[in-house]
């Protein structure tokens, strides 16, 4: 690669400067070649426009509801703190102005549409001669928020047929970026109305509007389990999210695992197997789904409990340093059933009763 520690500004020389990187390390993921060149992903993907990637006309929302139609696929969605990859079929797309979802077993995701700005059709090499294709879209700063890829039952006809569609009039390898707004910072703690949130909290009817409690109150996420005291949140161990995966492979508990960023959630629900330890990762590798968690990122973990019509919901909640909330765990429960005794008392056997206590 060029010694210059500019980062490449065209596509041209983004394209060269990501080429000889994959020579120098082949296999680099494109997540990495983009950090590495100083460039969002996004842009690293925009560069092989007119060689590898197509880019796709919005609305993006259109795409997904098309997607049933080719059958088997793997979506991706991941912060940088977690991956989470799913195998299944889109069914039952509901897309409204700004919000959808797409609601059944294997692939369930809820979306926020308004992050998503730019869209490509991906072929990439992989060694052996293979190519793994793939959609792929970015938010306005040219991060990933969420990824398609074909799997060997995937209808090919159909799928060229969605990207034909869909093929953007203008292909142009740069895209505009620009960098997320910083959120805003926490109220200080003695602006927050304790009482009033523990109160509306103890009234919660519905997983669902623990969001709306804290938007209305003006209060952070973190912040509130904070501040909600022991019968509400509690603090968990920095490696509560190995343990509850351990105990939940060898109990046999099904669990909901929830991993998303600002344009998308992914959620698997059922059993895990398969927990394998890799330097600071811990990995879900599982047929159908894989879970890729850096346990090194979480600065603070908590055991939540939220009541709703059904009884108490408990749950984990991990964060990062940034207060960041990365990824969320579940037992699996319908709506109208309590909560399972077995995931309950799984999860409750992470409190750290010395911290919480302290």
């Amino acid at each position: 690669m060029s010694d210059s520690n500019q980062a490449p500004e065209d596509g041209a020389g983004i394209r060269r400067a990501w080429d000889e990187l994959v020579m120098a390390e082949p296999g680099l993921r494109p997540v990495d070649a983009a950090a590495r060149l100083s460039v969002s992903e996004g842009q690293l993907v925009a560069s092989r426009v007119g060689e590898r990637a197509i880019a796709l006309a919005g609305p993006y929302a259109k795409i997904l509801q098309e997607l049933p139609a080719v059958g088997e696929v793997m979506v991706l969605t991941r912060n940088p703190s977690a991956v989470h990859e799913k195998v299944g079929c889109f069914d039952k797309v509901e897309i409204g102005p700004g919000h959808g979802i797409v609601l059944n077993h294997d692939i369930d995701l809820r979306l926020f549409m308004g992050q998503w700005r730019h869209g490509f059709a991906f072929e990439q090499p992989l060694e052996g001669g293979d190519v793994r294709r793939s959609l792929q879209f970015f938010d306005g700063a040219g991060v990933a928020v969420h990824k398609v890829f074909a799997r060997p039952a995937t209808d090919m006809a159909q799928w060229r047929a969605i990207i034909d569609r869909h093929r953007a009039s203008e292909q142009k390898d740069t895209i505009a970026v620009r960098p997320r707004p910083a959120p805003a910072p926490d109220l200080a703690d003695e602006m927050i109305d304790v009482e009033t949130m523990r109160s509306t909290w103890a009234d919660l009817q519905d997983t669902h509007d623990f969001f709306g409690m804290l938007r209305d109150l003006r209060v952070g996420r973190r912040q509130a389990l904070r501040l909600a005291g022991p019968k509400f949140a509690e603090r968990a161990g920095r490696d509560s999210v190995v343990t509850l995966l351990e105990r939940a492979a060898a109990s046999g508990v099904s669990i909901m695992c929830f991993v998303g960023n600002p344009g998308c959630i992914q959620i698997h629900t059922g059993p895990v197997s398969n927990i394998k330890a890799m330097g600071p990762w811990i990995n879900v590798m599982d047929p159908g789904f894989n879970l890729h968690l850096r346990n090194d990122h979480v600065a603070d973990a908590w055991v939540v409990r939220k009541p709703t019509s059904d009884g108490v919901v408990t749950s984990l909640e991990v964060f990062d340093e940034n207060n960041v909330n990365f990824a969320q765990f579940f037992g699996e429960r319908k709506p109208g059933s309590p909560e399972r005794d077995d995931w309950r008392e799984l999860v409750e056997g992470l409190v750290d009763r010395e911290t919480s206590a302290a």
